[in-house]
């Protein structure tokens, strides 16, 4: 295992520490709104401050890209991190990417090359590293063998906060209730994308995510045998925040639906 890793591994259970101890006590939560429909409370930023300090301790001249706060960077952004709040429906899970600093300067640039994606409920620990594949709970995992897209059960995450691409989602969303086997609305998309990578999804697509959302993820996709991009199906995703992902055979027609119902509302 890359040392990295280890160290990744290490700030995800420390992170998991402070969500499952807070877990029995939701009704003593301080929720803070940050904006429409985007909620923040305590345990969100424990956890977070827990692996940013695990994170700094281990790599001091890395900057962090994080969802509720950011370290400074002596040096260009190198790591990605987040969790979904306990408030959600989704299984409290955390998320963290790490940039080989060697990659260019600026962190949209860079590519992901550790990623640890832990469901703290499950106790289920996704990892993947650049080039070595990507394992659940220390055994390989690939995304499923599904060749066609009416079998694909699909995943995605319904708008809340950005509208930018609304008409497109729900044209999509009409036609893929009709050609896949089903939808499925989980509510993490860091966990979503590992259930592509584990074949426990075919597909999955949303719009407006944050980098946090998507960085740790993706890695887990590509390494898993799957193919991850933007509404145009290419490397963009963590600057455009859209992202489509499945297995090889789902990947193409999942974009082009998604596409289709794009470029409409662009009125292509």
């Amino acid at each position: 295992m890359h040392p990295a890793l280890n160290i990744i591994i290490k700030a995800a259970r420390r992170a998991s520490q402070i969500i499952n101890r807070s877990a029995n006590e939701l009704e003593h939560l301080k929720v803070t709104t940050k904006r429409q429909s985007d909620f923040v409370t305590e345990v969100d930023k424990a956890a977070e401050a827990a692996i940013i300090e695990v994170l700094s301790e281990a790599y001091p001249e890395y900057g962090i890209l994080a969802e509720e706060r950011a370290r400074p960077p002596g040096k260009a952004p190198a790591a990605s991190t987040s969790g979904s709040s306990i408030r959600s429906t989704a299984p409290p899970t955390t998320s963290t990417g790490l940039r080989n600093m060697r990659y260019r300067s600026h962190w949209r640039m860079g590519q992901v090359t550790q990623s640890v994606v832990y469901d703290t409920m499950r106790n289920e620990m996704f990892t993947a590293s650049k080039g070595a594949g990507t394992f659940l709970n220390d055994r390989r995992v690939r995304v499923s063998k599904c060749l066609k897209l009416e079998d694909a059960l699909i995943g995605t995450g319904f708008p809340y906060h950005s509208f930018e691409h609304i008409d497109a989602y729900l044209g999509t969303l009409k036609e893929l209730m009709q050609k896949s086997s089903g939808i499925r609305r989980p509510g993490a998309a860091s966990l979503d994308l590992a259930y592509v990578a584990c074949g426990r999804l075919d597909g999955f697509w949303e719009f407006g995510l944050a980098p946090w959302d998507i960085a740790g993820g993706a890695l887990l996709v590509s390494e898993a045998g799957g193919l991850i991009g933007d509404l145009s199906g290419n490397e963009n995703y963590l600057k455009t925040g859209n992202v489509i992902a499945g297995t090889p055979k789902v990947f193409a027609p999942l974009l082009q639906i998604v596409d289709s119902h794009r470029t409409a509302g662009l009125g292509a």
